[in-house]
């Protein structure tokens, strides 16, 4: 197959699963969105600006250097919210570079990966050449409809453009499939729920052998985070991976600390991504947390399952989510999911069963499921069991992207 990619070159998400084609001999390109160069063996890689993207090439995960408070939690809903009044507009101009591509490439199949800004800038691309377009496979990330579809005018009619002029969908859970229509998508069109990054290599994030332990010694945060990359200790350890987004209750986390610490004061917490974040180091330091919490730059791959694995509980405190891949990726490893209380969520995770599910915005629930957690080893217990079910029946790599790629096929005959 030829298989033509629109997506951010610069994600994990995207290239996790872009990879898997290039693995079976295809004939792959990419159109990024942001300045990529990705170590892939790609056919073709083009850059087409969309949405101011120019103006921000570096990965949002790249940089270890103390970020400006420009860049910082304060201001991402006011960046977020110039692109959803604006970045439509910058759609039709590279709709035509997109154009261009597709006749020079004729990929037997276009798949633009998310809804913004890249479905639209296909749709938009669809609209202006519809003779001979390939089939176009829309994928919708997890706030495509509940965050951004509904920010603004242009952003709710580029929306309902996209679903339209979309031939087949891949959403990472059932609720978006059933949104689709309620933006334009014809649900007699073939659809497919898996992964957004395509589902979990289970070489790399499986659970740990070691049994579960009790309170151990307190060490000097700097030692215990050498420790624990190391894969070293099982002190009681809580793991934030979502980093800084808008729609990531960070604040709520923060505040949560001292309540789980005054009574259980051997508690660490870490949070990768998050080194250099101003907002972050305001919060460690007005709450007096210093020695309990650490913010590490981007962890590599094996470095974050070690992680997870060391860790006994993953907060993920979301107003908007799909399926999260680092919540899969730390109920691969044993992680204990503790994640704010969304449709999606719910599709993983059964209360009291497999995770606890709070209020994102309440900084007392999430500290009281922490220390449940905590202080109930068979419900960790019982959890590692039941997500490693879940895990191997719904969200297993191979079989995943085996689906996906019959999935493709029958696209392209349809």
């Amino acid at each position: 197959m030829k298989i033509l990619f629109i997506a951010d070159g610069r994600s994990p998400i995207a290239l996790n699963w872009i990879k898997y084609w290039t693995a079976r001999e295809h004939e792959v390109f990419l159109a990024s969105t942001y300045p990529a160069k990705p170590t892939l063996p790609l056919s073709r890689v083009d850059f087409i600006p969309a949405a101011f993207s120019q103006a921000k090439s570096s990965s949002p995960t790249s940089s270890v250097k103390k970020k400006s408070p420009l860049w910082g939690a304060a201001t991402l809903k006011l960046r977020m919210g110039i692109r959803h009044w604006l970045g439509p507009l910058t759609l039709p101009k590279a709709a035509i570079q997109l154009n261009q591509i597709i006749a020079e490439t004729q990929p037997d199949l276009i798949h633009a990966m998310r809804v913004p800004y890249e479905g639209m800038l296909a749709a938009t691309a669809k609209n202006l050449s519809p003779e001979n377009f390939p089939p176009l496979l829309i994928s919708i990330w997890g706030n495509d409809f509940t965050l951004h579809a509904p920010s603004s005018p242009l952003m709710r009619k580029y929306t309902r453009q996209t679903l339209r002029a979309a031939d087949a969908l891949h959403a990472d859970c059932h609720r978006d499939i059933r949104l689709a229509a309620k933006w334009g998508f014809d649900t007699k069109l073939p659809s497919i729920v898996l992964p957004g990054a395509g589902g979990i290599d289970k070489s790399v994030f499986y659970p740990p052998n070691a049994p579960l332990r009790g309170k151990e010694q307190v060490l000097p945060l700097a030692e215990h985070t050498r420790r624990v990359l190391r894969g070293e200790t099982r002190e009681s350890l809580v793991i934030n991976p979502r980093g800084f987004r808008g729609y990531v209750r960070n604040d709520t986390f923060f505040k949560s600390i001292p309540l789980v610490l005054a009574e259980r004061p051997e508690t660490k917490f870490i949070c990768p991504t998050m080194a250099g974040e101003s907002q972050a180091e305001a919060w460690i330091h007005n709450l007096a947390i210093e020695k309990s919490v650490t913010l590490t730059p981007p962890l590599k791959r094996e470095q974050l399952a070690d992680t997870f694995r060391r860790a006994q509980i993953l907060v993920s405190p979301s107003t908007h989510d799909g399926t999260p891949n680092s919540l899969l990726e730390g109920m691969a490893c044993g992680c204990f999911p503790i994640a704010g209380d969304l449709e999606s969520i719910r599709e993983w995770i059964t209360p009291e069963v497999n995770g606890l599910l709070i209020d994102p915005s309440d900084e007392k629930a999430l500290a009281e499921a922490v220390l449940r957690a905590l202080n109930d080893d068979g419900l960790r217990k019982q959890a590692i069991v039941e997500n490693k079910k879940i895990i191997a029946a719904h969200a297993e790599y191979k079989s995943s992207m085996a689906q996906a790629e019959k999935f493709y096929r029958n696209l392209i005959d349809f």
